[in-house]
């Protein structure tokens, strides 16, 4: 007789689920290789939490053979807040090491520029930084199908270009690479996810998280799932299934 309740039969089912689709982008994008040193960018979100999970226990299993160490950047001027103890205990339960680093800046040296896209930029900056001094190779970062989707929607908008965050990015100006193993789960599962594992929520919220425009989009494909309810996976296709004959040429002169 199985004692087992229902949500521990959900969380069973779910964790599976989630590491099949991670280790199918692995195989899919090449995100893997032995001899690799990760760098995790632990935000302390639900995304970030759970790609820690399933990087520290890729790293026990050895094939291939990781290194991962995870990095919590704190930003001083900005007014939201995670629990530091809580991440490290969570770190150490995986097998991956935190570092804790923290910066600040000033958002009145560009006025061009939201606050989240400065954030933004010197956390990733902080995030290099860290790798190369530690010697890492790649930076793994917890965006998930939906931010892909969302991003790619946002660009076509707004920029009117056609391009979104890759699942793996080769950076140009140094030997590492940016990849995104949570590429093939939705944010929806996530969540459920994080219930069930019974994840912390970070402490405060950023004050900016609704700045930009990717709320909008977010119930933009919400209202199309009225139409189409696997819109995301569609859109997902659309981009490995671009048909140049049927898209406008310009002649070169």
């Amino acid at each position: 007789m199985d004692t087992r309740t229902s949500e521990q039969i959900a969380l069973i089912k779910l964790q599976k689920r989630l590491t099949k689709r991670f280790h199918k982008a692995s195989e899919e994008y090449g995100l893997l290789s032995d001899g690799d040193h990760i760098l995790i960018g632990l935000s302390g979100g639900k995304d970030s939490l759970a790609l820690v999970e399933l990087l520290g226990r890729q790293a026990r299993i050895r094939v291939p053979a990781i290194k991962v160490t995870a990095v919590h950047v704190s930003v001083e001027n900005i007014g939201y807040r995670s629990d530091l103890d809580y991440l490290k205990n969570f770190c150490a339960e995986n097998g991956v090491e935190l570092i804790h680093q923290t910066i600040a800046f000033d958002a009145s040296t560009d006025y061009r520029k939201s606050h989240c896209f400065l954030c933004s930029w010197y956390r990733r900056k902080a995030l290099f930084e860290v790798a190369k001094s530690l010697g890492c190779n790649k930076i793994a970062l917890g965006h998930h199908k939906d931010d892909i989707v969302e991003t790619l929607l946002m660009n076509l908008i707004f920029q009117g270009a056609f391009g979104t965050i890759a699942p793996v990015l080769q950076m140009d100006k140094f030997p590492m690479q940016m990849i995104r193993p949570l590429c093939l789960i939705e944010e929806r599962e996530l969540a459920r996810y994080a219930e069930l594992r019974g994840y912390h929520k970070q402490d405060k919220q950023c004050p900016f998280e609704h700045e930009s425009h990717r709320s909008d989009i977010k119930q933009l494909v919400t209202h199309l799932e009225q139409f189409n309810p696997n819109v995301r996976d569609s859109i997902w296709g659309a981009m490995h299934n671009i048909q140049p004959a049927y898209l406008p040429h310009k002649i070169t002169k």
